[in-house]
């Protein structure tokens, strides 16, 4: 690889043969804690749940650990690519140098799950490559220079270079100005005063074809790929999460139809997604179940050419406005587990300003929320509500957790997106205050823990992004990636709420002001932990996969 030409450059010698080889010491690391957790909780050569339940801290401690094993490998590749287009200059090497000499010092010294959580490990010493990475990748010096190298190219879109065809690009840059344009001037706005996103500006998203960006052209949608999917909702989300979510929808609505439903229901159904005409919402939890989907009780009947749905449901975003219902429910009364859940595909008129919720057998109230507004949090009640039985997904009953799996992958990988959307934005903010804001005669950015958060914010969505999009090539590839989907979505999570939290600090007590904007993000950056299933979830999952491949 090429090197950086500046004599004051903190780069190491040979950046890429010893990333490479440190890679191999973190491998062999991943290795050997994989045999012991599988040691832990294999018997009879199954997974033991109970004794899963038992080792939780050890399994959500591989998850990390195999999460920053494939950062590094995606970050390196990212290079590698870089370096062989020409591409590879002073900023994305400190990148990588940091980014290595960082999260190969947690991996040694202990990786934070989360605030007052770290997984350690017992390893072995690191090799001369990653030694080196580790006690001169991260330092104070790189992180000055890195930042002077962002300062210097702010207004950016991001600050290296992706690694991404100019035709993904062009749809960065369209997606930024609309954002930039109509987005953001607006949002803080939306949150302060709790107000759903203006039905114009969903309007424009469609035309736009934010809602068909996947779907096959056959029914109106553009046809493209999960990587253009990513970065739409990274630019979106970097304006508004609120704004960058209201994709989130239509994907797991068109995704459920083109992977499950019938002739008829794609047909009906995906053209209208496509152009927006049609806002649909996500009907899985119900309270007191969480991630419990196997508990779900909210039951529909079969009576003539209708299914008569009863219970309860929670946590459903934009529901009021929607026009149609993903909506998981029991379509057998007696079973208590995973088995006999369907999906329907309910259509429901939008909610008026006199109802929000003007349909028969159907009734709501909004849940009030910290942030993650512009479209609302409702629990919804039914009773008798019908929907018309063509509309079972795919025309069999009991399919519906089946069904909702496949639909995983692609809604953690858009989540992951738009957790770099939120850091990005924090990143965004936190610089620009840090350059305008003087203490004791100059500007705030100056001083190394200023200038040192930022650096980092700026390593971290790189490498986020990298492992995401890496995801999302794997799905383009339709070959599974529930292992990767998830890596990413864990660490999106965490980045972003590193990234609005060191944002609102570098604001001082402007930060905790409701009129800056970053005190809006910092809330926003919260949910990205929890919904699409919680940090702990996808940690056991990861686990689990990981010792299923030993097995």
């Amino acid at each position: 690889m090429n090197q950086m030409t500046q004599p004051d450059s903190p780069i190491l010698a040979n950046l890429s043969d010893q990333c490479r080889a440190a890679l191999a010491w973190a491998d062999i690391a991943l290795a050997a804690q994989r045999q012991k957790l599988a040691a832990q909780i294999v018997v009879a050569g199954r997974i033991d749940k109970h004794a899963l339940d038992t080792h939780q801290h050890d399994a959500h401690s591989l998850a990390w650990l195999a999460t920053y094993v494939e950062t590094l490998h995606q970050a390196h590749a990212w290079a590698v690519g870089l370096a062989e287009a020409g591409r590879f200059g002073p900023l994305e090497q400190l990148i990588l140098q940091i980014g290595f000499g960082e999260y190969l010092a947690q991996i040694r010294g202990g990786i934070p799950m989360a605030q007052g959580e770290f997984a350690r490990f017992e390893l072995g010493a690191p090799n001369e490559a990653a030694q080196a990475l580790i006690q001169n990748g991260n330092t104070a010096a790189a992180r000055a220079r890195l930042l002077e190298l962002v300062i210097g190219a702010e207004g950016a879109s991001t600050y290296g270079a992706t690694g991404l065809d100019d035709e993904i690009e062009m749809i960065r840059d369209q997606f930024r100005r609309f954002a930039d344009e109509q987005v953001r001037p607006f949002a803080h706005g939306w949150h302060l005063n709790d107000t759903l996103i203006p039905l114009a500006l969903i309007a424009d998203m469609g035309a736009l074809g934010v809602f068909g960006l996947t779907v096959p052209e056959e029914f109106g949608g553009a046809g493209l790929g999960k990587t253009a999917m990513c970065v739409v909702s990274e630019e979106l989300s970097r304006g508004y999460i609120g704004v960058g979510s209201l994709g989130t929808r239509a994907e797991i609505a068109s995704e459920l139809i083109l992977g499950s439903g019938t002739d008829a229901q794609k047909a009906e159904f995906l053209p209208r997604i496509a152009s927006g005409e049609l806002l649909p919402t996500a009907v899985f939890t119900e309270p007191n179940t969480g991630s419990d989907l196997g508990a779900l009780r909210c039951r529909a009947v079969p009576e003539g050419d209708v299914y008569k749905v009863t219970g309860n449901k929670t946590w459903i975003t934009h529901a009021a406005r929607a026009d149609l219902m993903t909506m998981l429910v029991r379509t057998d009364p007696d079973t208590d587990d995973h088995s006999e859940l369907s999906m329907l595909l309910a259509p429901k008129p939008r909610g008026t300003a006199e109802s929000d919720f003007p349909a028969e057998g159907m009734s709501g109230g909004e849940i009030p929320v910290i942030g993650y507004r512009g479209m609302k949090e409702y629990e919804l009640g039914f009773d008798g509500f019908e929907v018309p039985a063509e509309n079972l997904l795919g025309g069999v009953a009991g399919q519906g957790f089946r069904q909702l799996m496949r639909t995983f992958e692609s809604a953690r990988i858009q989540t992951a997106a738009r957790a770099i959307g939120v850091a990005q934005n924090a990143l965004d903010l936190g610089l620009g205050y840090a350059q305008s804001r003087q203490q004791f005669g100059v500007p705030l950015a100056n001083f190394q823990r200023i200038s040192g958060k930022l650096a980092m914010m700026v390593v971290e969505i790189m490498l986020t992004r990298q492992l995401t999009y890496h995801a999302a090539r794997i799905k383009d590839e339709a070959a599974r990636c529930d292992l990767e989907a998830g890596m990413a979505k864990l660490l999106g999570a965490r980045v972003a709420w590193a990234a609005a939290d060191n944002a609102l600090q570098i604001h001082g007590g402007n930060g905790f002001a409701a009129e800056y904007e970053i005190s809006r993000v910092l809330c926003d950056a919260r949910i990205l932990n929890i919904f699409e299933g919680a940090a702990e979830i996808q940690a056991q999952v990861i686990a689990r996969r990981l010792v299923e491949t030993t097995l």
